[in-house]
């Protein structure tokens, strides 16, 4: 035994050691782990929220359903002259009159998209893609087409009202444009190329875009929702398949998408395509004036500390303006009440007041604020 028991001591103590290390640290003696864990679905599953901040789909397919059926191709055919290569020269022109060589003709074809707003029939789409038409063939989505006529246009936002007469027409639902947020889900529908029905998706990226120079009333809602060439006049919705624009126009570098597209608002196009029908013409509030943004140096020359405002630069004689007494050189900085905010938004709020309303302006003029009554007459058409 005693030659053992020298042994004892080292046993013991290894195997406290060890019931010490299997306490406090189990993994150094648990076996290596080889499986890899995956997570499946069978696709029904629903997602569950991350810390209450998911909100989003995994499938826009119903809004697209209930939109699309009311998004329309637009086909337009323009019978154009053409002119022979000698009629510029006075002597060849001469003698082509006296010969009776009559001037060739050549059909033009261009596309485009538009969307149905009422179960009437009434289609709204973009100016530029039906201006000229000699004619406008609208094909469903179902397959069915009708020939189109022109109800009204307006070239300052670009807008043009088109009818046809079929059965059972499928309309979209508007919604408020001035809800939109940065940052909300976009689908724009239309035709591009000429492909077909064709649906992306973005979000919005910016509103109340102006100062483009695209049109005269300016009020855009910027989306990166890939827009090309077709889908003009097409619908802009939103992730419940409700219209909030009338795709417009992209800016391009290379001809297609650069993920900058813009779309007349809901709302724009609601109040014009309203006016087209029942006048025949948008009915606008006008002023007469012409007016140039306050800018710091300008407001220092005057002795302003604000910025807010609009030089009068120029005045139509006998105009709302002039008969009310407004000069050039007034700096205008309110309307009812409401401040200047800038040269763009000051127009389109005059534009909304109807004829035969009075308003009241209130200038600076020589150190002086004044408020002047004006009484608002319709906007002269331009043509287009």
């Amino acid at each position: 035994m005693r030659r053992f028991s020298f042994l004892l001591w080292p046993v013991l103590t290894g195997i406290l050691a060890a019931v010490i290390l299997l306490q406090f640290f189990p993994d150094l003696f648990a076996p290596k782990v080889t499986t890899v864990e995956i997570r499946e679905t069978n696709g029904t599953a629903t997602l569950q929220p991350v810390r209450n901040t998911f909100s989003g789909p995994v499938s826009y397919a119903d809004a697209v359903n209930v939109a699309a059926p009311a998004v329309v191709n637009i086909y337009t055919r323009t019978l154009v002259q053409q002119k022979a290569p000698l009629r510029d020269d006075p002597f060849y022109r001469n003698f082509l009159d006296r010969q009776n060589v009559p001037q060739r003709q050549r059909i033009e074809s261009s596309l485009g998209s538009g969307v149905i707003l009422s179960p009437q029939g009434y289609i709204a789409t973009n100016n530029h893609v039906i201006a000229g038409a000699d004619s406008i063939v609208v094909a469903l989505k179902d397959g069915r087409e009708a020939m189109a006529t022109l109800v009204g246009n307006d070239p300052e936002t670009d807008l043009a009202v088109l009818k046809i007469d079929l059965a059972d027409l499928p309309s979209v639902t508007l919604t408020n444009s001035d809800t939109l947020q940065v940052g909300d889900v976009t689908l724009a529908i239309g035709n591009p190329f000429g492909v077909g029905q064709t649906v992306t998706m973005g979000i919005i990226s910016a509103t109340g875009r102006n100062s483009l120079g695209l049109n005269t009333y300016e009020d855009f809602i910027q989306t990166d929702a890939a827009i090309n060439p077709g889908n003009s006049g097409g619908a802009l919705v939103d992730a419940h398949g409700n219209l909030i624009g009338i795709n417009t126009v992209i800016y391009t570098k290379s001809g297609g998408s650069q993920g900058i597209g813009f779309a007349i608002p809901s709302n724009l196009t609601k109040q014009v395509m309203q006016d087209l029908i029942q006048y025949g013409r948008v009915i606008r509030g006008w002023l007469g004036i012409e007016v140039q943004q306050l800018t710091p140096q300008l407001a220092e020359s005057f002795g302003l500390k604000d910025t807010r405002g609009l030089i009068i630069a120029g005045i139509f004689r006998n105009g709302p303006a002039h008969l009310a007494g407004m000069q050039p050189g007034d700096i205008m900085v309110a309307i009812n009440n409401e401040p200047i905010r800038d040269r763009r938004a000051s127009m389109d709020q005059i534009a909304k007041y109807k004829p035969g309303e009075e308003i009241s302006i209130d200038v600076w003029r020589n150190g002086e604020r004044l408020t002047l009554t004006v009484k608002i007459i319709e906007r002269p058409r331009t043509q287009g």
